[in-house]
């Protein structure tokens, strides 16, 4: 892995072209730059290896959901949302054929030279246009054309036209009231709209199921939705009111993701490994790549483990405590004490900084996505300190052939 710093005469440019030509309306969290001024570049061997990891991952993954679907006794370990719980009998009749699965892999580079993942956004990952348009963007900028990338939604748009055949109309979901949000799903509809597909953006509750079908009920879009895709999770989705999300888990409308997803996006899918292995899914690479991870109840005297919420986001609520900010440390030790149960303790690694082509050294985090099964492109942040939040920033990624 390298880092290579964007000369400064050109940031300024790149910014505003990734601003107004990729999506990134708003590089900003607070006073933080969330662009970040390099480029990360992977080795032809790092660029390969990731990708074997990852659809092995992937393979492990699907398998393992597909299994949790049809065990009550797996769910149960994995302290999913009553609602959601109650939504499983519905689940039965998922058909993995008439859906598009997408997730992310998130990957660190430890001290001991070897990758560590953290976890599978299993459920909405984002990141879609940083992922196939700033990589074209930088390489342009600091003239790389030698250099290659997988452009993740380009990816995307050759799984929606297998299983539509570029015709149709999708609905685009997600929390309308969010830019950062709204950024994603413009992305894909405008890229959506010129395979000819008719695009329509809309929450979650613009969706009505009649005999299991999505059909919008947006004034002058009342029609029937040929795919769902999905950026509202579902945790955040089962809290509408009044209660009209219950047909996402049943439709019989295509859909990226389906609502299966939410099993392996649990900080808690490691706790049904071994009832899975007995019943004959290999977790190998999974084992080999996570770190140890056990209940938050459980860590008693241990040493060196940090707490991460069960479905926390973009790094929020993870107790590693020199990346912290403030009392957020002490905040977080306070709620884990008092809702363990809403927490998982997993073995700190030690991240290994990147020392960029200027001498500073930045945290990095390579998000690996899948799409049905094959590896999708990457999506990268970056941040001075060894957590990735909110704070980071997105980095291209470059490869050299």
């Amino acid at each position: 892995m390298e880092l290579l710093k964007i000369p400064e005469e050109k940031y300024y440019n790149y910014r505003l072209n990734a601003m107004f030509n990729c999506y990134k309306w708003d590089p900003q969290f607070y006073d933080s730059n969330t662009l970040a001024k390099y480029v990360l570049l992977l080795s032809k061997q790092e660029n390969e290896e990731v990708i074997k990891l990852t659809e092995l991952l992937d393979k492990e993954t699907r398998l393992a959901e597909e299994c949790i679907n049809k065990n009550k006794k797996m769910i149960k370990k994995l302290a999913l949302p009553r609602e959601i719980i109650k939504q499983i009998p519905n689940m039965q009749t998922y058909d993995k054929s008439k859906n598009i699965r997408l997730m992310r892999y998130d990957f660190h580079p430890s001290i001991d030279n070897n990758w560590v993942v953290t976890e599978v956004n299993s459920d909405v990952p984002g990141g879609f246009a940083e992922s196939s348009l700033l990589p074209d963007l930088a390489r342009k900028t600091i003239d790389l054309p030698k250099l290659y990338y997988t452009s993740f939604g380009e990816m995307m748009v050759n799984a929606i036209n297998d299983k539509l055949n570029k015709k149709g109309t999708i609905m685009l979901i997600h929390c309308t009231c969010f830019s950062d949000d709204r950024q994603v799903m413009q992305f894909m509809g405008d890229r959506l709209e010129k395979e000819g597909y008719k695009i329509i953006y809309g929450a979650a509750d613009h969706i009505k199921f009649k005999d299991k079908q999505a059909y919008c009920i947006l004034e002058n879009n009342e029609q029937n939705i040929d795919l769902i895709f999905r950026f509202t999770p579902l945790e955040w989705l089962i809290q509408m009111k009044p209660r009209t999300w219950d047909g996402y888990f049943n439709t019989t409308t295509k859909s990226c993701n389906h609502s299966i997803s939410i099993y392996a996006q649990s900080k808690k899918f490691p706790f049904v490994w071994n009832d899975l292995e007995h019943a004959g899914i290999s977790m190998k690479t999974w084992k080999s790549l996570l770190p140890e991870t056990i209940e938050a109840k459980d860590v008693g005297s241990r040493q060196n483990f940090i707490y991460k919420p069960i479905y926390g986001r973009v790094g929020e609520r993870i107790s590693i405590e020199e990346a912290c900010k403030g009392d957020e440390y002490k905040k977080i030790i306070r709620d884990v004490k008092k809702h363990p149960q809403q927490y998982i303790a997993q073995k700190k690694f030690i991240s290994k900084p990147i020392k960029a082509d200027d001498g500073k050294e930045y945290h990095i985090c390579l998000g690996s996505y899948t799409i049905e099964g094959k590896h999708a492109g990457y999506y990268a942040r970056m941040s001075n300190y060894p957590r990735i939040d909110s704070y980071a920033a997105d980095v291209p990624v470059l490869i050299k052939g």
